[in-house]
């Protein structure tokens, strides 16, 4: 696929510095604490809530290799058995949460298996994790159960135990479909292994298959991206999902930063990452999809949903289980201690393995409500008048004001909605929106 003659950069270059930019949650996890890890047993004390989804998160830290960018607790070394632990571990961990008044007796809206590399379970060991996690949360009502998985460890028998599990959106962790890209970015499949596994994936009749791909990766060139951002259009995804790549400081891309004494990262710029997800999203509604937020294209929005991503941002709970994992329970997050062995011995102990929680305010909640639901491109104030009984076009003058004056978006009555081009920076533009008291730990947390 040969490119055009014009380039699709037509900015000044703005380097792509260490640091995390991407907006997950809110307030920044800096201000979590170990000091607030109590705040969770209260919650779990309280009697359900009436009208509140219930989701439910597994993480499986295990995985083939490390990607040179991956940010997340990931294990490489883990055998058969020190796996079957740790599937007990968390199994354990989810049924003390189960017998809580918080919790007993609720179904799930939704489940998410993430990692690491869920899909590098056996089909035994899935069958076994998800049959008892059924009998604790029963998932038979629901609306989505997401399973990620890296396409090097999908045979035919793997996906087939997948689909039988009940997985409804199969997310393929792709990135894209260089292979010289793939090795030197630290990914372990490469790009026949993408076309075999999304085939037969296709044919066992998956509600939502998703495709992950990455701008700006180490090597990237603008050639080798329309190549790629060709190759997901011929397979046809349900959705396309694009995130921009950034080097957090805990990722191998940055120790070899750090060693060499380098501030700039040896990825793309910023300006040359989102005119290349400008590009793909430009493709892929030529081909009839729409783009629904600053990530993610879909072939047929009233068919396709991300039922995890959108009740989260909406306040739903989320009942997490795993080492490092992140829950929402209450209006109070928490995340699980960061490495496995101090995990399953406080499982093994019979004490909650959380490391740190943070208990929001009612503010926190509007704000994290309002910005997490900015990056789909349209909020409507009325909704959050309605629900916190505060106004959004008052209460963030100054910023929609910023935006609209930038050309990022515009204010409409009651709608704010933001361009392409605010879209395709809305993390950067949500660091506007945070309280006094948390911007100067926006960038780095």
């Amino acid at each position: 696929m040969s490119a055009p003659t014009e380039s699709l950069i037509t900015k000044k270059p703005e380097a792509t510095e260490a640091g995390n930019y991407f907006v997950s949650n809110y307030p920044p996890f800096s201000f979590w604490k170990p000091d607030y890890v109590p705040k969770v047993a209260e919650i779990l004390q309280q009697p359900r809530p009436d009208g509140v989804p219930l989701g439910v998160y597994f993480h499986i830290p295990f995985c083939r290799k490390r990607c040179h960018f991956c940010y997340f607790k990931v294990y490489t070394d883990k055998n058969a058995a020190e796996i079957r632990a740790y599937i007990n571990a968390g199994l354990k961990e989810m049924e003390t949460f189960a017998r809580q008044p918080y919790i007993a007796g609720r179904k799930a809206h939704f489940v998410y298996f993430g990692g690491g590399t869920p899909s590098y379970l056996s089909v035994p060991q899935l069958q076994d994790l998800s049959s008892r996690m059924k009998d604790m949360v029963p998932w038979d009502e629901a609306e989505e159960v997401a399973f990620e998985a890296e396409p090097g460890t999908l045979s035919e028998k793997k996906l087939e135990g997948i689909r039988e599990i009940g997985v409804t959106r199969l997310s393929l962790g792709v990135e894209h479909f260089d292979d010289h890209i793939l090795e030197s970015n630290g990914r372990a499949h490469r790009s026949g292994e993408v076309d075999k596994a999304y085939r037969f994936a296709r044919s066992l009749g998956f509600e939502h298959i998703n495709i992950d791909l990455i701008a700006g990766m180490m090597n990237e060139t603008e050639e080798k991206w329309r190549y790629a951002v060709g190759r997901a259009l011929e397979l046809a995804p349900d959705a396309l999902t694009i995130y921009q790549m950034e080097v957090p400081y805990n990722t191998g891309i940055y120790q070899q930063m750090k060693a060499e004494g380098k501030v700039t990262a040896p990825v793309a710029d910023w300006p040359t990452k989102r005119a290349w997800v400008s590009y793909a999203f430009d493709e892929f509604t030529k081909a009839g999809y729409t783009v629904t937020s600053a990530y993610t294209a879909v072939k047929d929005p009233n068919r396709i949903k991300f039922v995890y991503r959108d009740s989260l941002w909406d306040g739903a709970d989320l009942l997490s289980c795993g080492v490092a994992s992140f829950g929402h329970l209450g209006g109070v997050h928490y995340q699980n201690q960061a490495d496995v062995g101090p995990y399953m011995q406080a499982v093994d102990a019979g004490t909650p393995p959380i490391f740190r929680a943070y208990p929001t305010t009612k503010e926190e909640r509007f704000v994290r409500e309002f910005i997490l639901k900015l990056k789909l491109g349209r909020v409507n104030a009325a909704h959050y008048r309605a629900k916190y009984g505060d106004d959004p076009l008052v209460k963030f003058a100054p910023q929609l004001a910023y935006i609209q004056s930038e050309g990022f978006g515009r204010v409409d009555g009651d709608v704010v909605e933001l361009n392409r081009e605010g879209l395709l920076q809305v993390d950067r533009l949500c660091h506007e929106f945070f309280l006094p008291q948390h911007k100067q730990y926006a960038r780095y947390t």
